[in-house]
């Protein structure tokens, strides 16, 4: 139950981490000119931020259903620093997303 508890904590943390670097790509999009790249960042933010929720909501329920206390969960996180132009952000996102699926 633990590592479960642990890899749904790493999952929250990675899709919260997406959610805020697809928002701030979105604003230099919009910056640049790029509206409809600009609206397509915001949508992947807010899908993200569902992920995110989910992901804190299994937490929960495993917490509940265990009886254990997860209050504090200890977990090692990488944090991608990507931050460019629109190309690059676009290029970074494409790697994160690849990532997170193999």
């Amino acid at each position: 139950m633990k590592q479960t508890v642990e890899n749904l904590s790493k999952a929250f943390v990675g899709e919260s981490q997406a959610r805020n670097r697809y928002t701030i790509y979105s604003k230099i999009a919009k910056k640049e000119g790029f509206e409809q790249i600009a609206d397509l960042f915001l949508l992947t933010a807010e899908n993200e931020r569902e992920h995110a929720k989910w992901s804190f909501r299994l937490i929960n329920e495993l917490k509940e259903e265990s009886g254990e206390s997860f209050d504090d969960i200890a977990i090692q996180a990488d944090v991608p620093t990507d931050y460019g132009t629109t190309a690059e952000n676009l290029k970074a996102a494409i790697n994160g997303e690849d990532y997170e699926t193999t």
